[in-house]
């Protein structure tokens, strides 16, 4: 059986890449001054940061609607069996719902699966299940997989302000961290598809130094461990957590660096940095 992979553009997985695995991306939403942009595809990160200095509201984001997966459906399955839809966090983005609704349209012939997760979270879930199927992996032998990393797997973040979470409404746990102490830096996490607070540390080094306190205890009893970085508008504010991470010591390989995507972003903010790990 042929298995398409589709997947959203919270994945934040690089155009290229994508298109060179042949991975479908349905688009989120951004709207932005009484505009609608696809994320991924009409704007970017870098242009919402600045329309925001320049004092444009806060966007708000939005999930495709089942039309939207209803034509890349049925545009999968004219060339494979079955579809294998990964997407972001149903407690995040109602991106799943919409999904579940197209594939009633298909019985028996698209899978949809919550990640859990959100940016490279989600990614790296879509490049497991293409490296598995590739191998010759059936349907429920890379469902499994998926659904073992999702629950065993490991993600920081930090961001350089709470003020996007806060007004985007997924903060969920971290509002025990807002305040104006000068430069405490949130530690945070997605904890069964949530933004939860594990944290805080005065200052960036410390911070970092926190995330990789967490990051040693939880490798220690793992095996080969895949790791993806992610930035939002800096790609400096990831390098010194990415070589902190690479110098631990356990046997870890850098999978893939991405920025967050127009949608997460907006969420987020500027100066965000995080990575996730899953094991082999």
């Amino acid at each position: 059986m042929k298995v398409a992979l589709v997947t959203d553009s919270t994945a934040d997985l690089p155009k290229p890449l994508r298109e060179r695995l042949g991975v479908r991306v349905v688009p989120l939403y951004v709207n932005l001054g009484g505009k609608v942009y696809r994320d991924w595809e009409e704007i970017t990160p870098g242009e919402i940061f600045q329309k925001v200095r320049q004092g444009e509201a806060f966007p708000t984001t939005s999930q495709p609607s089942p039309e939207d997966f209803l034509k890349t459906y049925q545009e999968a399955l004219q060339e494979a069996d079955h579809v294998l839809s990964v997407h972001i966090s149903s407690k995040l983005s109602g991106t799943v719902q919409s999904a579940e609704l197209a594939a009633q349209g298909f019985p028996g012939r698209v899978t949809v699966l919550d990640s859990q997760a959100a940016s490279l979270g989600l990614g790296m879930m879509v490049l497991r299940a293409h490296e598995l199927l590739a191998e010759g992996q059936g349907l429920e032998e890379v469902l499994g997989e998926l659904k073992r990393i999702r629950q065993d797997h490991f993600v920081r973040f930090s961001v350089a302000t709470l003020e996007f979470l806060k007004r985007g409404g997924r903060i969920g746990g971290a509002q025990a961290l807002l305040g104006t102490l000068l430069g405490i830096k949130p530690i945070l996490t997605l904890k069964e598809g949530r933004v939860e607070a594990v944290g805080r540390a005065r200052g960036e080094r410390k911070a970092k130094e926190e995330i990789l306190k967490d990051f040693r205890a939880w490798a220690e009893a793992k095996g080969r461990i895949r790791l993806f970085f992610v930035y939002s508008a800096d790609p400096g504010a990831v390098r010194e957590l990415k070589e902190m991470v690479l110098a631990t010591g356990f046997p870890v390989e850098e999978a893939l660096v991405s920025e967050l995507g127009a949608v997460i972003g907006s969420h987020t903010g500027p100066g965000t940095y995080g990575f996730y790990a899953y094991s082999l």
